[in-house]
């Protein structure tokens, strides 16, 4: 990361998580296949890379979920990236359900010779079993109630609500596992921390929120500035830190204390709601990398 923005120190890897990979290893030759929830925002911050050594040579099924919140023309761009790499993709929004009834037949595609080969002998009527793997709070939970059309899996809007094991029967012959959201221990660098902690991955209390929106406004600066003109009412100055330009945002929505000061850490708070809600409009904070 450049000089402009803040360093973090981040703080998040909690035992249960050490626990729940256990589990996912010992569990995973149970299962056909594997999808694997990421956040189309993120897509590659979001994408474990321990799911692929977990996983071994099982068929594997990537879901870009919270599609509707991403930047519609670079997910496409993500979508033929991991395509042209062999692996299936599939976009959904979870919560809405949009894209949620191609699950089933995208998971048949992908396992069309396991498949064939149960039904060679004479296995054909056997349930096929999924594992839902991803990150905390990527909507694992969400989607699978989509899919089976109730209340099946525990979800919240906070990371580490799943803990257990659970399988759950969605119908046409498919079962889904539950598995509890993983994080890996250490991250490649701090832009990938920060992109965890922007949506919600790693818990609020671990992190300097502050810091975190500070950093956040230069990114939005640097590839959505028409963002912060239309929903804060200023053009950023390029010159500017991330904490001047919360000050500056702060200032545009009357956000004050005692003795007139902008209260920046209400500003920070607000700016990370906006995002997490949708408010700012479909931003995506990274892009593939040129192939």
């Amino acid at each position: 990361m450049n000089e402009a923005y803040e360093k973090i120190a981040i703080q998040w890897y909690p035992g249960h998580m050490t626990k729940a990979q256990r589990m996912i290893g010992e569990t995973m030759r149970q299962v056909d296949a594997v999808c694997e929830l990421l956040d189309a925002r993120i897509p590659a911050a979001s994408r474990n890379p321990d799911v692929d050594r977990l996983a071994g040579d099982k068929p594997h099924l990537l879901v870009l979920n919270r599609a509707d919140l991403a930047d519609p023309a670079v997910t496409a761009r993500w979508r033929a990236y991991f395509r042209a790499q062999g692996l299936a993709v599939l976009e959904t929004d979870a919560r809405s359900g949009k894209g949620v009834k191609q699950f089933p037949a995208a998971v048949r595609e992908v396992l069309k010779d396991r498949i064939a080969a149960l039904e060679e002998k004479g296995q054909g009527s056997r349930p096929l079993r999924i594992m839902i793997l991803g990150i905390p709070n990527v909507g694992k939970s969400t989607l699978i109630n989509q899919l089976a059309g109730r209340r099946a899996a525990v979800a919240g809007d906070k990371p580490g609500v799943t803990r257990g094991k659970q399988w759950i029967s969605i119908g046409g012959g498919l079962e889904l596992l539950d598995t509890p959201g993983i994080l890996w221990p250490k991250f490649d660098s701090q832009a990938v921390g920060e992109a965890l902690a922007l949506t919600n991955a790693i818990k609020a209390d671990v992190i300097d929120r502050t810091a975190l929106a500070a950093n956040f406004m230069i990114r939005l600066r640097e590839i959505y500035p028409g963002t912060i003109e239309e929903r804060y009412k200023f053009t950023p100055d390029p010159d500017k830190n991330g904490y001047e330009l919360l000050e500056d945002a702060g200032a545009k929505r009357g956000f004050r204390i005692s003795g007139g000061e902008v209260d920046i850490d209400r500003m920070a708070a607000t700016l990370l709601k906006e995002f997490h809600d949708g408010v700012l409009g479909r931003i995506s904070l990274e892009v593939p990398p040129e192939t």
